[in-house]
């Protein structure tokens, strides 16, 4: 099952007013079965030791998992919730800009499973894995 290939810059207007504006998230690749965001390390995603916050890297990693199943769903008939997201942080990120890479592990009728690496852009380091479950419910008419 292939992602819908959606232009980058319609996805990322979408996150105005958002929290992935907030964040300064923005979409950078999609492929046929995965999804590619980064966020900058900022004093908007640091905790108070100057390290990247582990819930930013989470709403990073729920971010590109759930964009990608949009793209997998009929957005007429279907939505997307996120059910579930567990994230180990292995690493820390002081500045920079860290990329996740959303991979489908699973495309059900009514679940899709991601795997996400969010990786220091500079370096390729690991700095938090994850998995997000993400649930697709009718919509009612």
């Amino acid at each position: 099952m292939n992602l819908k290939q959606v232009p980058l810059d319609k996805l990322n207007a979408l996150n105005e007013g958002t929290l992935m504006e907030a964040l300064q998230i923005e979409y950078i690749e999609i492929g046929p079965d995965f999804v590619r965001a980064s966020m900058p390390v900022t004093h908007k995603t640091k905790q108070p030791m100057g390290l990247l916050h582990g819930g930013a890297s989470a709403a990073l990693m729920e971010t590109v998992g759930s964009l990608g199943s949009v793209l997998l769903i009929d957005p007429d008939t279907h939505y997307s919730v996120g059910l579930d997201i567990s994230a180990n942080h292995v690493a820390a990120a002081k500045e920079g800009l860290v990329i996740a890479t959303a991979k489908l592990v699973h495309a059900g009728r009514k679940t899709h499973l991601w795997n996400i690496e969010v990786r220091d852009a500079a370096s390729n380091r690991l700095i938090s894995h994850g998995k997000h479950t993400v649930m697709v419910l009718p919509k009612e008419n």
